[in-house]
Parts: C-alpha cells; structure tokens; sequence
C-alpha cells in the first residue's frame, strides 16, 4: 500500500498549495540568474538545479554551514530517496537522451512511480525548510519537466526560456570556464533536440501555466519582464532591487552562485558571433519558437 506524500500528511488544511517554477530549456540559456533573480521575490525560494539531488545523494555542491544545514534538514525528510540515490534516475528519466536508451526503459518502468513521489516530496520539503510559497527549479531537461507533470501534490508551472543559438554555441565554445564545452555541430544537435522534447511538453501544459520567457528581452527590460512572469505564476511579489541580489543557497547552479550578491544590469544582449551553419540548422526553430504562446513580451 502506497504512503501518503508528505506533502498531504504534514500541511496544514488552510494552507495555500505549494507552487513549483520549472525553468525548462538549453544549458547556457541564463536560467541561473534568472532563478537568482526570482528567489529574491518574497516567498520565493530559489533551489538551484534540483535534478543533480538524486545523483549528489542530497548533498548539495557547495559548502557553507546555512546551505549545510538546510539541505541537510530537507534530506532528512526524503528519507524513502536513498533506494533512488546515483546517477540512474537522471539516464533513465530525465536526460534528454533517455528517451533513446532503449535497454533503459524497463528500468525507467520499474523506477518512475518511485521517482515521482521522491521528487513531490524533495518539493514539499523544500518548501516547509524554507517556508515559502513558490519553489523555483532550474533543472532545464525537459523530461524531467514531463515526469512532474504527473505530480498530484503541488501546482506546476513551466517557463520556457529561450536564447539565441548563436549566443548558445559560443557559450558553449568558451574554454576560460570550469564547465564542459561543445563542438557547434554538437551544440547545434544538442539544440535541436532540446527544443524538440521542450515544445512537446510545453504544449501539453496548460495554458494559464506556461510561458516562454526569451532571455534577450528579460535582460534588456529585467523589471517589466519580472512583472509579466510573477503575475503568470501566481505570485503577487513585486521585482526584487536588480542592482543587489543575494544568491541564497541553492542546491546546484553555475559560477553565479559562488558569489554572495550579483547584480542584475539591464542592457541589451551582446552581439554573438553568426554561423551560416547554426542559422541554417536553427532556422526551423527561429519560426516555431516565434510562434509559441503565451510568451513574456515587453512593451
């Protein structure tokens, strides 16, 4: 017999249901910031990239006595996550390549109920440690977007944040940061693939809880943009002041998080360096992406 989630067992009756804000899409794309941003919302908590808390075992990438202790406190709560702990949840459910790794899937059968739950209850606790309303989960894979849309216990919301390829691939091609770097034919391959499984799930979401958020125009209009996406999911928070952000304790992101307080600075996106390949092969996407709605629009 099935135990009841944590979330149904230990909330109080009135209390309002926990919402989770999945930012979906390509690596690079800028979501660290963006959930930075968002978590100095009140009743915001940004958590990072919550897919690496399966394969870290709960433990989360950096140091420090409050992340420690808070995450610490969260594992404890999950106590059914150990039989799941490792790399093979994230191979067999949430990777974008999962869905092609055919001697996987009665793996994936066997484990996925079990994901599921785990990962409504990693949400739940998160949300009692930190007492807010709103969760804000940076994973980007959209699988991992598709299995928690099966969740019964908290509302979901996706934001689907999208960059110019181009800006992609040379972010992709920077060898002066300690993360992997792609060829732009991998890059482009690795976009076209991405996008493929992000539009699937987007359109499957209902309407009034998605929402493509295009990174140029949030950083060229931050507080307008802010405004449209909080009111999309359901947070009556106003902008947080752009030019002190602290970073919070996140379970996983990019450098960005190693700094205490960054700043978010409008300005128009840097012009990235063109390919007639990368153009060409993200063509398609250009007109499909275009198209999506609703999306975040300035004014």
């Amino acid at each position: 017999m099935a135990q009841p989630s944590i979330c149904e067992d230990s909330q109080p009756v009135n209390r309002e249901r926990l919402k989770v804000v999945y930012v979906m899409g390509a690596g690079r794309s800028g979501s660290t910031i963006f959930g930075v941003t968002l978590g100095n919302c009140a009743d915001v908590f940004y958590a990072g990239e919550l897919d690496a808390w399966l394969a870290r075992s709960g433990v989360p990438q950096l140091d420090g006595a409050e992340r420690t202790r808070f995450w610490s406190a969260v594992r404890d709560q999950v106590s059914a996550a150990e039989e799941l702990f490792g790399n093979e949840a994230q191979r067999c459910l949430e990777r974008s390549l999962a869905a092609f790794r055919i001697h996987k899937w009665p793996t994936r059968r066997r484990i996925r109920r079990r994901y599921r739950r785990i990962a409504e209850d990693l949400y739940c606790a998160i949300g009692r440690a930190s007492g807010v309303t709103h969760i804000v989960d940076t994973s980007h894979y959209p699988l991992r977007a598709r299995e928690l849309q099966q969740l019964d216990g908290v509302d979901l919301y996706l934001v689907y944040l999208v960059r110019n390829p181009h800006s992609v691939v040379a972010s992709f091609r920077r060898k002066d940061v300690a993360q992997y770097s792609k060829s732009p034919l991998r890059t482009n391959a690795y976009l076209w693939l991405t996008n493929l499984l992000a539009v699937s799930v987007f359109l499957r979401h209902p309407r009034d809880r998605r929402l493509v958020v295009r990174y140029e125009d949030l950083i060229e209009n931050p507080r307008e943009m802010l405004r449209h996406i909080l009111a999309r999911v359901d947070s009556h928070a106003a902008p947080p002041d752009l030019a002190s952000l602290k970073t919070g304790i996140p379970f996983q992101g990019n450098r960005v998080i190693r700094s205490e307080q960054v700043a978010f600075e409008s300005k128009a996106a840097p012009a990235a360096r063109h390919s007639r390949m990368t153009t060409l092969l993200q063509l398609p996407w250009a007109f499909v992406l275009a198209r999506l709605r609703p999306a975040a629009m300035p004014r």
